[in-house]
């Protein structure tokens, strides 16, 4: 695999982390089955790519659209919470609604940025190439967030958060608002999916109707990939892993994809991301398995 290949599969890992990040909020911390991730990604490519072509900042765009995400994460755990919608029903209805908004958003179904302004063009410095630029800014980005996810979940509403997914009836009893907690932990979760596809549609040239399909799955992967193979119990080494998970994952797509003598094609990626995960589930019984046998 080229340098070139390399680096692109790193500048995507590193977008799909924030992913991961906010599929490991929804999935592991609050135990909330939610698909609305494959439309709130293609909604933050919407909404930035609709600012950003219409002159706005870059930064004001992807703001923009954390916010517009999280609003809809939020409406996904009012659904649940409120009016007693099943959690994964009330997923896909947000789903299956953000589709129409997204178009309506858009005005069409897509939006180019060729020639736009981005996040990654204002600050590449003139020593970098763009290639090489849009992987070290994404970088940075994903160590930031890491950085404040870890600290917010070490606080109080952080932990009462936890607490929610961990056991409902004892944080209840302990005094805890249960359903704010869900509504607050939909809208964090939904919130960084959308500041991923911000920074997609701004990296890939462009945002289009279609970048979410498979979100959820390819967030999911990365999550139990990562846990699989840097499992740990601290939150600090979680996040790492999911992380690190999301990286691997894009690499081992870029390698199958980019090996001749496989003879995989583009096609066949949905194909390399379910072998990906079920390898993935079926490593944690192998590591057991192999504990017991030298036990005895």
């Amino acid at each position: 695999m080229s340098l070139f290949s390399s680096l692109g599969a790193l500048e995507l890992g590193f977008i799909y982390s924030l992913v991961a990040l906010g599929v490991f909020i929804s999935f592991r911390v609050l135990r909330f089955p939610d698909l609305t991730v494959d439309g709130t990604f293609a909604t933050g490519g919407a909404v930035s790519a609709l600012l950003v072509s219409s002159g706005y900042d870059p930064f004001v765009a992807s703001a923009a659209a954390m916010i517009a995400c999280g609003f809809a994460g939020m409406i996904t755990g009012w659904l649940n919470v409120k009016l007693g919608i099943m959690d994964l029903l009330a997923s896909i209805l947000m789903m299956t609604a953000l589709y129409s908004i997204n178009l309506r958003i858009m005005g069409g179904p897509n939006i180019p940025l060729i020639t736009s302004d981005t996040v990654f063009s204002l600050t590449q410095p003139a020593a970098f190439d763009d290639f090489v630029w849009r992987p070290a800014l994404l970088f940075i980005v994903v160590v930031v967030v890491k950085i404040l996810l870890d600290a917010y979940f070490s606080t109080r509403s952080g932990l009462a958060m936890r607490s929610t997914g961990s056991n409902l009836r004892m944080a209840r009893a302990q005094g805890i608002s249960t359903d704010r907690m869900v509504l607050i932990g939909m809208a964090l979760s939904n919130a960084l999916v959308g500041l991923g596809g911000a920074l997609f549609a701004q990296s890939q040239g462009g945002a289009d109707i279609s970048m979410g399909i498979g979100t959820i799955v390819i967030g999911l992967a990365a999550v139990i990939v990562g846990e699989s193979i840097l499992p740990a119990r601290r939150f600090l080494f979680i996040t790492l892993a999911v992380i690190a998970g999301a990286i691997l994952y894009r690499f081992f797509i870029a390698l199958a994809l980019n090996s001749d003598f496989i003879g995989l094609k583009a096609q066949d990626l949905n194909l390399i991301t379910a072998l990906l995960v079920a390898v993935a589930l079926i490593l944690p019984k192998l590591r057991r398995s192999l504990r017991i046998k030298g036990r005895t």
